[in-house]
């Protein structure tokens, strides 16, 4: 049960000087892409002379690229929550993905960044996609941002009347064409027919089915707009934008549905186009607005769905050898290399030092330290956090990180959340393997460790050949790894401030504009 008591409490927010003061608060823009590879950012790979990502590789040589960045979680929902509140999901109780018909969400005993922020004088937003809740004091609004406008969930969790690109096909929300029937006849369990996808603006669904080939117009002038007004009010804000790219299905508009058959190899590299064209508007308005004042921190939530064959991304080099060798398994919800290492940008004309790189081990729970120590907020002290504080890495050319990093399961092999893989520096622990589907429907058989596979990935970074257990360098290394997962163990069962998630669904909790419409079918003016 949810511990509502200290969701209740007020906050009690202290100002602390962080490592370098500024004279005004700082703006903090957040870009969150969804499913992209960590090969995806054309600068991870330049051997690959691609040019998807100019806007991207841009920004990375005017900032700070980090190399060995890792989403707190290898799905949606439990990477977001981990983002937001700097902490495990064993801690928040988000251990998996909330659904359509999920009652719940984030547990309001969790603090989130956005209302420390809010708090702070901060203004607050979110465009895009939420993922934490949909219902009542779960929704956007109630967890700290002032303004929302975006989808409740990921992109393939609703119909819509011109399906994006996706692997198989879901068909359209209603249509009596002969085709579309026999598509809806053979349709797979990932498509969603009853329910449209929803566009919501703050707590009210505007448009169901939203159209998917204009949602990123849509973002892009909603972002401009929360930049362009702080700034005429000459408030500091926090503006978070969870992009739909690179999730399925994809719908870059110069390959509109409507228009002829295209190699679908295409399709992909358009949408990556579109998100990086995306980034550039938005870097764009904050450097005509507030240039010296803004830092833009672009991230992802976990690696490629690889299940989706030609409309996933690039892992790079950190393929998962081991496992493709034992049969297959997707980088999506496994914690190999390539469903959690992603591809990490970080912006501030003249505070972060210009076209650096640094291989510290990070992850997305140490945005929350990070931001809030910048914004000389120190975070309650009535809870445990996981995330560290990143500013010497950012501001100051440090590269000391994590010492140890856990990667939880978030849908493959084990239970929800466990702490099966332990990352000790340049080495890598795996306790449990397998149970995630790849591209061509192979899946990895689960397999527990005791004692552990352990990599070591400054020499194999493809993770294909773990290190010999009866090597003093193994010994080493698995006493540390389980040592320090132990500790870890016994102090979140210690922890008095764990939240428990509430993972109940019921068929009237689905976003519905209109009940008495197919798929809750409405358009409303805003």
């Amino acid at each position: 049960m949810e511990n509502f008591l200290l969701g209740a409490l007020l906050f009690t927010v202290t100002r602390t000087e962080p490592v370098e003061t500024v004279r005004t608060k700082p703006n903090f823009i957040i870009i969150l892409a969804d499913d992209m590879g960590w090969g995806d950012l054309d600068v991870n790979q330049p051997e690959k002379k691609t040019n998807n990502t100019p806007n991207l590789n841009l920004m990375a040589q005017q900032g700070l690229r980090l190399t060995d960045f890792h989403s707190p979680a290898s799905t949606c929902s439990p990477s977001r929550a981990a983002i937001l509140t700097g902490r495990y999901g064993l801690r928040t109780g988000v251990t998996h993905n909330f659904g359509v018909n999920s009652v719940a969400g984030l547990p309001l005993s969790e603090i989130t960044l956005p209302q420390l922020l809010q708090q702070a004088g901060y203004y607050t937003a979110i465009i895009g996609k939420w993922h934490l809740g949909h219902n009542g004091p779960y929704g956007p609004t109630n967890r700290g941002f002032d303004h929302y406008l975006g989808v409740p969930y990921s992109n393939d969790m609703g119909c819509t009347d011109t399906p994006g690109y996706n692997l198989p096909p879901c068909p359209p929300c209603v249509s009596s064409r002969p085709e579309v029937i026999r598509l809806r006849r053979s349709v797979h369990r990932g498509c969603y027919s009853k329910v449209g996808l929803p566009l919501i603006e703050n707590s009210t669904i505007t448009e169901q089915p939203l159209d998917l080939w204009r949602l990123t117009e849509q973002y892009k002038s909603a972002a401009l707009r929360v930049i362009r007004s702080a700034r005429a009010r000459g408030q500091p804000y926090l503006l978070y934008i969870a992009s739909a790219h690179m999730h399925v299905p994809l719908a870059p508009p110069l390959l509109a549905a409507t228009a002829a058959p295209r190699r679908s190899d295409g399709v992909y590299a358009a949408s990556l186009q579109e998100l990086d064209d995306l980034v550039g508007a938005i870097k764009t308005a904050a450097d005509e607005t507030d240039r010296d004042n803004t830092l833009i921190w672009f991230t992802g939530d976990n690696g490629p769905w690889d299940q989706k064959c030609q409309y996933a991304g690039s892992v790079g080099p950190f393929t998962g050898k081991w496992q493709t060798n034992k049969g297959g398994g997707s980088a999506k919800q496994t914690t190999w290399e390539g469903g959690h290492r992603v591809p990490t940008v970080v912006y501030w004309p003249g505070r972060i030092p210009a076209n650096s790189t640094s291989a510290a081990l990070l992850s997305g729970m140490d945005i929350f330290p990070t931001v809030l120590s910048l914004a000389g907020i120190t975070p309650p002290s009535d809870r445990r956090y996981d995330g560290i504080d990143a500013t010497r890495i950012l501001l100051q050319r440090e590269h000391t990180g994590h010492e140890f990093l856990f990667h939880p399961n978030s849908g493959a092999a084990g239970k929800f959340g466990d702490l099966q893989t332990v990352r000790a520096e340049k080495y890598k622990a795996f306790f449990v393997t397998g149970a995630a589907e790849a591209c061509g429907g192979g899946t990895g058989q689960q397999q527990l460790h005791d004692p552990p596979l352990i990599f070591d990935l400054e020499q194999d970074e493809s993770e294909e050949t773990p290190l010999r257990f009866d090597t003093p360098e193994y010994q080493t290394v698995a006493q540390r790894v389980s040592q320090k997962r132990e500790e870890l163990l016994w102090d979140i069962a210690t922890d008095p401030s764990l939240s428990t998630a509430d993972y109940s669904t019921d068929g009237s909790a689905a976003p519905c504009c209109d009940t008495t419409q197919v798929v809750c079918r409405c358009h409303k003016k805003t």
